[in-house]
């Protein structure tokens, strides 16, 4: 039935297979175990597409609740555990897992041992509950939902250069003094738009688009890049500070670097009690 629920709303086996940490063919089996019991087919395969029947539509939406539902008592069995417990599973986006979530885990292990953590990375939103995560941390405005929420530690969004760029160049002091520079750029990978660059200017947000001569689809990609000489980048503070404290970058433009309060956890009702997603809110609050 999870399979089943799973395959309906990722769309595909493989990544119904890759969220519940099985291979797709046990996946195949099960959906075609539960045809076999039903006595009807619940997906319409093709080798580019996997629809639901019509049959399986209304199946499917019954699955989930049920499955909801099931969750909800695994939830307030759990929830009567003073002690966490279980697998946590944390949805993240690439820079907030590899910068905030992972460097955490070592202490929040330490101190809940019985909790086994998985974290999922990837630009790409995922639906917590159809997901079967139990929170998740993403960074930027997001839109009203069913999903409870605690805002965590702001940061500082900055351009950096390396030291060997801006040998022998006049750094810019004024964020229109940019087009004088190389720069690098980040491409969303969820929309394919450019990185607007934000600035204080007068008090008040100014937006940039600088002519960027490298643009790449990933934050660690510009770091690297600005790193190796290629030009002056944006970068927020929690991913440049490492470089900046070995010396590989420094701040450029500083006095109009922007603060953003907009980093995120998020969890279903049904985890409100969970004793390990309490205690590891607990552990992302005390970073702030």
């Amino acid at each position: 039935m999870i399979a089943f629920a799973r395959a309906g709303s990722l769309g595909s086996y493989t990544a119904a297979a890759r969220s519940l940490s099985v291979s797709p063919s046990a996946v195949s089996k099960s959906i075609q175990r539960l045809e076999k019991q039903f006595g009807v087919s619940l997906f319409t395969r093709t080798t580019r597409s996997l629809t639901l029947t019509a049959e399986g539509r209304d199946l499917h939406e019954r699955a989930i609740k049920l499955l909801h539902d099931a969750d909800e008592i695994e939830q307030a069995a759990r929830a009567a555990r003073t002690e966490p417990a279980g697998t946590l599973r944390i949805a993240a986006s690439l820079p907030i897992g590899l910068h905030i979530i992972a460097p955490a885990l070592a202490e929040f292990r330490r101190l809940h041992p019985k909790v086994t953590i998985d974290l999922r990375l990837s630009d790409h939103t995922v639906d917590l509950v159809e997901g079967g995560f139990d929170l998740a941390v993403r960074i930027g405005d997001l839109p009203d939902s069913s999903l409870l929420s605690r805002r965590l530690l702001p940061y500082r969004l900055c351009c950096y250069a390396s030291p060997h760029y801006l040998a022998g160049r006049s750094p810019p002091t004024r964020p229109d003094q940019l087009e004088e520079h190389e720069t690098v750029n980040l491409r969303y990978q969820n929309s394919g738009q450019l990185f607007r660059w934000p600035f204080l200017v007068g008090g008040r947000d100014v937006e940039i688009l600088p002519p960027s001569g490298i643009i790449v689809d990933a934050s660690e990609a510009v770091l690297a890049a600005i790193a190796a000489g290629a030009g002056i980048g944006m970068a927020t503070s929690f991913m440049a500070g490492a470089w900046v404290s070995r010396g590989a970058l420094v701040p450029v433009l500083a006095d109009h670097a922007v603060e953003r309060h907009n980093i995120t956890a998020l969890w279903p009702e049904s985890r409100r009690s969970n004793p390990a997603v309490r205690a590891f809110l607990d552990t992302l609050a005390e970073l702030s």
